[in-house]
């Protein structure tokens, strides 16, 4: 079976139901965004919040999609930064413990902590304060960290650092893996078109865009926008939330529904999109089981707080995909 190395920015969820959208207001946070936010503003979102119920797991959004695929039994491994503190060691040891191989640094910064607002209608809004996730850079990276690994999948969000990007993405494909990447979000994908595009065609072969986002990078309809991805990747994959996703690769399109749910955290539902999608094509299914399968993910998820499903979940979801699409599916353990 393939393995999968997946990269990001190592951060931990504070995942915060919050009554109302007043609050995102008077914090200044876009609804459905993610900013990023220094030491103050985080420590003042967090005092603002504090009397909510507020619950923490690792988080970013590659860990998500590489946690999501160990759960279903594929070997991975995640390169990231964190801090030498508590923090960080919760990161590091809830990876192990969900199967996934940790490729650290560990830095005397304070670990990044994204604090989710999550609205009564399911959308979140992150404020984001990165900490030692950023301190990832080219540095740390060597071709052996990428040997024996046959997929590669990175995170839209690491476009703020150029040449760590970069220098991956290069990595990668001199070692022969397919690459993967996931655009993140609207603004991020805003505030880097120029360099984005830059990487598309040389570089990745598996592009996953929500419809925001793909408006964001090419100016189009999702039906429109998914056919010009084509044209950049070998598969280009838009998703339209409750209208499910668009798939196309080469002159083949195919559009494939969500499954029914009504939404308590819309957290994680592109990432564990990813998961089952990727999980799919390493089986070598047809790409429209491939979507499939990640709405069966996305539309579970967003049924719970935060990212992380708990293993009630996750073994229904593997009766229901070994049922479903002839796939057996267990988890991995390190």
């Amino acid at each position: 079976m393939a393995k999968v190395i997946g990269m990001g920015n190592a951060l931990v969820d504070i995942m915060t139901p919050i009554g109302n959208d007043v609050l995102l207001v008077t914090l200044e946070l876009p609804k459905g965004s993610m900013q990023l936010v220094d030491t103050e503003t985080s420590m003042r979102v967090s005092e603002a919040t504090q009397h909510f119920n507020r619950s923490m797991a690792a988080g970013g959004s590659a860990a998500n999609t590489i946690h999501g695929l160990a759960k279903m039994g594929i070997q991975t491994a995640f390169i990231g930064s964190v801090g030498s503190d508590s923090t960080g060691d919760f990161f590091i040891q809830e990876m192990i413990s969900n199967g996934v191989k940790p490729i650290m640094n560990q830095s005397e910064t304070p670990s990044g902590i994204a604090i989710a607002l999550v609205s009564p209608d399911g959308e979140r809004t992150f404020a984001t304060h990165l900490g030692a996730a950023i301190e990832l850079s080219p540095d740390h990276l060597d071709p052996k960290l990428f040997e024996g690994y046959d997929y590669f999948y990175v995170e839209g969000y690491l476009v703020q650092n150029e040449a760590l990007l970069h220098k991956a993405l290069q990595l990668a494909k001199n070692e022969g893996l397919t690459v993967a990447l996931d655009l993140s979000s609207y603004n991020v994908v805003a505030a880097k078109k120029e360099f984005l595009e830059s990487i598309l065609e040389p570089f990745v072969d598996v592009v996953f865009a929500n419809e925001e986002e793909a408006l964001a990078l090419t100016g189009m309809i999702p039906e429109e926008a998914v056919g010009f991805l084509a044209k950049k990747c070998r598969i280009a994959i838009v998703k339209t939330g409750e209208n499910g996703s668009l798939v196309q690769s080469g002159g083949q399109l195919f559009t494939v529904g969500a499954i029914p749910s009504n939404p308590v955290d819309t957290t994680g539902a592109g990432d564990l999109y990813a998961s089952g999608f990727l999980f799919g094509l390493l089986h070598q299914k047809p790409l429209d089981q491939c979507a499939a399968i990640g709405s069966l993910l996305a539309g579970n998820v967003i049924r719970i707080i935060g990212a992380k499903m708990d293993e009630q979940h996750w073994t229904s979801l593997r009766q229901q995909i070994e049922s479903q699409f002839g796939l057996r599916a267990y988890p991995f353990s390190v």
